[in-house]
């Protein structure tokens, strides 16, 4: 049987890592830039980081089987460090909520209330799998507002997150003394 809990544990770190390096990229731009419209689906970097804090709530409370209405049309959280402590927060705590599950809740499905008003169902791995490339599908467009205003172009690449976690792993390994991992276990 395939470890979809762990898999989805490790998509959900990974979310919050590579918010972070869109983070730092973006902390090149002037804040005046961050709020303007640059022509993406929300308008805004800001509307667009908001709309991933909403969505990651919404499907959150879809996974618990809650109703969560959210109003993706205005920015719900108008400060920025705000907005950026509230993503952090959302990632993570889903993370650890996702660390909770029985592994037979990814092999489950849930029902939920779409945005239309119809009920549907879903495969919990589905769901996940939506909202985590949803996530890229935005920090992708934001990456390439950044890039166009002239700030480093954040790699955000799950390859990148992986070699970044075992390089952090290797350093703890040489910090304790012990062997580092071997290079057949890189990704």
């Amino acid at each position: 049987m395939y470890a979809w809990k762990s898999h989805f544990v490790v998509q959900a770190d990974y979310q919050h890592w590579a918010n972070e390096v869109m983070f730092t990229a973006l902390d090149y731009l002037q804040p005046e830039v961050i709020d303007s419209d640059q022509g993406l689906f929300f308008n805004s970097i800001h509307h667009t980081v908001d709309h991933l804090v909403l969505v990651s709530q919404s499907w959150h409370a879809r996974l618990q089987g809650e109703p969560l209405s959210v109003n993706y049309k205005v920015i719900n959280i108008p400060d920025w460090r705000e907005l950026k402590l509230a993503l952090r927060r959302e990632t993570r705590k889903l993370q650890n909520w996702l660390e909770a599950q029985p592994p037979e809740f990814f092999d489950s499905q849930i029902a939920y209330i779409g945005s239309e008003g119809k009920t549907h169902t879903m495969w919990v791995r589905d769901a996940l799998t939506h909202l985590f490339t949803h996530y890229a599908h935005h920090r992708g467009q934001i990456s390439a507002i950044v890039t166009r205003l002239g700030a480093p172009c954040p790699e955000m690449d799950f390859v990148y997150y992986r070699r970044e976690m075992e390089r952090l792993l290797s350093e703890v390994k040489q910090a304790s003394g012990a062997e580092p991992a071997s290079p057949q276990a890189k990704a």
